[in-house]
């Protein structure tokens, strides 16, 4: 019998099977579990938030996911809160929540409804399925692929994707609140794109239904119109290539 046994007697025991009772539960150890934390604003799994300014993650290519966790971390991406979480994360463990979420194959919601005028949502399909060459305006299937689901591994997709959040990055992009890896292709376009045309872009965009099962493209039919940040050189156009 140890001392301590000696001098606390019954009581000694009683007090070790209660702490053994009341053990805290063992919790499940992994990357699902770890991120729990990224679901109060990306919903459950990563789906995306209801009120429309938190994207979507699931499902995204991997190597886009790792890009804007990176631009988070290191101050080209703005938002408190995601750069005081990502703040001490190592490139590794990024990549594993790009993984992650990468890996997800959920069902995507029902798209919002159009509210646009007819010639806004004119407009806002000319420049996504055409551009607009006046004004040297890529089309945005050149790069995000013909179902605009992006294109693996690092080109995200357009559709199933809040009004909202799809306005507030262009806006982003337009006014240089949000910056990419150089060169940076969004913010060369964007910055082309006057406001009423970011507006008819979102309405058009959010108001497309995903197909069942639709995955990010494997690659692209011809090579992007400009040289894009972060993007596999096998994609990039040749040196001096116009939109």
């Amino acid at each position: 019998m140890t001392i301590r046994q000696r001098i606390f007697g019954p009581a000694f025991g009683l007090f070790v099977a209660s702490t053994q009772a009341f053990a805290a539960p063992k919790v499940e150890d992994s990357m699902a579990q770890r991120l729990q934390a990224c679901t109060g604003c990306h919903g459950a799994q990563g789906r995306a938030a209801s009120d429309g300014y938190y994207p979507r993650i699931a499902g995204k290519p991997a190597g886009y996911l790792y890009n804007q966790l990176l631009s988070f971390r290191d101050g080209r991406r703005h938002y408190t809160l995601m750069n005081k979480l990502l703040a001490p994360l190592t490139d590794e463990y990024l990549r594993e929540i790009a993984n992650h979420f990468a890996s997800l194959e959920l069902p995507y919601p029902p798209p919002q409804r159009a509210t646009g005028s007819v010639d806004a949502l004119s407009r806002g399909e000319e420049l996504v399925l055409k551009g607009d060459a006046a004004q040297r305006i890529p089309a945005c299937v050149q790069c995000h692929g013909t179902a605009l689901m992006g294109v693996a591994p690092a080109i995200p997709a357009l559709i199933g994707m809040p009004r909202d959040y799809l306005n507030a990055q262009l806006g982003a992009w337009r006014t240089g609140n949000r910056h990419d890896f150089e060169p940076d292709c969004m913010a060369q376009v964007a910055k082309l794109l006057k406001p009423d045309d970011i507006s008819a872009l979102s309405q058009w965009l959010a108001a497309l239904p995903v197909p069942a099962g639709a995955k990010p493209a494997t690659a692209l039919p011809a090579a992007l119109p400009i040289r894009c940040g972060g993007v596999p050189e096998a994609l990039q156009p040749a040196p001096g290539a116009r939109p």
